[in-house]
């Protein structure tokens, strides 16, 4: 009698991808709490150091214990004649909206690009060599080409993202292909972007006529965004670009394996996702978002190339993207607060005499404790979470 041979053993079926754990619906009013109780003890801290900075509550604090109320009056009169005129100058009108929304503008764009590349647990440093890309592309097509009004926008623009896109890719390659770590590769790419900024403008092709500065021409008026009510079609750009981020990383194929890659990258390799396409497309969206920032200064500004364009925003996109917790929804209200600070600011020091840094003062302290939360429940007495958070990137372990 023949024994019954056993029925192949089934191989085991892959592990399904990582998906994000799923929030409820007030899983967002904690996180909202913190970043309020930060900005307020920023805003509490940058009194202290207000009051400590005018001269008048200085002399009075010599007799303190006699005239207290000398103090206190000068402290508070200092205090609130800064804050009001940070107020004023950054919201006080629609023109002064409107230069706060301009301002705002490149860094929603550029943390964008940074929040996107946290989600696939990545850390882009590299804002600021894209941007250089991105304008410098942008403004050759803009002074130099001689197109239609609407076209010679469109065309600009396709050139700065692909400029932009082109060197986050470059990033995104070598962590994919020769694991170089994105922070290193994005730090010697800002350096090497900005030599090629550089090289061009010692050029013909890049130099103003009849100068010697490092400058180039501007856009042509044909270049332009426009504007609506005294405020460039960047703005809306910049408001378009955080629902196609929210889009595309909520109900996209695309953004599943972002957030899925970002969450476990060894999980999601095992599941069958291409994570080295995931890391390059991911750096390469992020450059785009940047590059869509410099078209903000370039096309929208209508500022010549220089060297220091860029500016901070590359650097700045970072601190607007962890305010923001990496959401759009998040970079948008961060980036809308810096650009107030940055325009109030300096309504502040020509109205009240407050040094402009403060404005930057307060963007630290701001961004110091929403990345201590455990600090900010500390100073509220309040619980902390479920130990749920945006998935950001791994820093030197990824």
């Amino acid at each position: 009698m023949s024994t019954p041979t056993p029925a192949p053993e089934k191989e085991a079926a892959p592990p399904p991808p990582p998906e994000p754990p799923a929030k409820s619906g007030r899983t967002w009013v904690p996180t909202l709490v913190e970043t309020i109780v930060s900005i307020v003890a920023a805003l509490v801290i940058g009194a202290l150091l207000i009051a400590l900075s005018d001269q008048d509550t200085l002399e009075s604090a010599s007799y303190l214990f006699s005239y207290p109320g000398d103090f206190f009056s000068n402290a508070w009169h200092a205090i609130s004649s800064s804050y009001s005129s940070l107020v004023r100058g950054s919201i006080g009108s629609w023109e002064r909206i409107s230069t706060t929304l301009e301002r705002s503008a490149p860094m929603i764009c550029a943390g964008l690009g940074v929040s996107l590349a946290f989600r696939a647990g990545l850390f882009n440093i590299g804002a600021t060599g894209q941007m250089t890309l991105g304008f410098l592309c942008a403004g050759y097509v803009g002074f130099t080409f001689d197109l239609p009004p609407v076209l010679h926008m469109l065309v600009a623009l396709v050139a700065g993202l692909v400029g932009g896109a082109l060197w986050g890719a470059i990033a995104g390659l070598l962590k994919a292909k020769a694991g170089a770590h994105e922070v290193i590769s994005t730090i010697m790419l800002n350096y090497l972007a900005a030599s090629i900024l550089l090289f061009a403008l010692s050029k013909d092709a890049f130099q103003r006529p009849n100068s010697d500065n490092t400058l180039s021409p501007p856009v042509h008026d044909s270049a332009t965004f426009g504007s609506v009510a005294g405020t460039h079609l960047g703005v809306i750009l910049a408001l378009v670009a955080a629902f196609g981020v929210w889009w595309l990383l909520e109900r996209s194929t695309l953004g599943f394996e972002l957030r899925a890659v970002g969450a476990n990258p060894e999980a999601s390799r095992t599941a069958g996702m291409d994570v080295a396409k995931v890391f390059t497309m991911g750096m390469l969206l992020a450059g785009l978002l940047a590059g869509l920032a410099s078209t903000m200064l370039v096309l929208g500004d209508q500022s010549s190339l220089s060297p220091t364009l860029a500016g901070t925003i590359g650097f700045d996109a970072i601190t607007v993207a962890l305010l923001g917790r990496a959401t759009p929804l998040g970079t948008v209200l961060a980036g809308l607060l810096f650009g107030a600070l940055s325009v109030g600011g300096v309504a502040m020091q020509a109205s009240a005499g407050t040094p402009k840094e403060l404005a930057s003062v307060l963007q630290a302290l701001i961004v110091l404790f929403v990345a201590a939360p455990a600090l900010v429940r500390g100073l509220i007495r309040m619980r902390g979470g479920s130990g749920e958070s945006t998935v950001m990137a791994k820093g030197w372990g990824g």
